[in-house]
């Protein structure tokens, strides 16, 4: 299941964001995940939580992102939720690559809730974005 935070920059989807992983840190009996570009949330996400820079593996792209969480899904099965801030800084502004990414991720995450951060106007975002908000 893919959900979607989005807003202008500066609207508190972060915040958003931390309080979830906070809430699902507590209730979760599986593992939570991170995923950031920079390693910000360090000191705001309980210790528990993985948390993972996406700078450090490379990843640059969509397509990068993709193949980075399937290969951790398939590699841990007792991932429950996978929380991505900032998605649009690690794949870029490509908000169409960013749809047909959600798109086939949403295939091979059916049982892992993924939450993302979308620094955009809801306005300026395709269908295939839409479809998850």
């Amino acid at each position: 299941m893919i959900n979607l935070i989005t807003g202008k920059r500066g609207t508190g989807k972060t915040k958003v964001l931390v309080d979830m992983i906070k809430e699902s840190a507590e209730k979760a009996t599986g593992n939570v995940v991170c995923i950031e570009r920079g390693m910000k949330l360090t000191y705001d996400i309980p210790h528990k939580v993985r948390l993972v820079d996406a700078e450090e593996y490379g990843i640059t792209s969509f397509d990068s992102f993709y193949g980075f969480v399937a290969g951790m899904l398939a590699g841990n099965y007792d991932i429950q939720e996978v929380f991505v801030d900032g998605i649009l800084k690690i794949g870029g502004r490509d908000y169409n690559a960013l749809g047909a990414m959600l798109e086939k991720l949403a295939m091979i995450a059916k049982d892992v809730k993924i939450t993302f951060t979308v620094s955009a106007d809801d306005e300026v975002l395709p269908q295939t974005v839409k479809a998850f908000m």
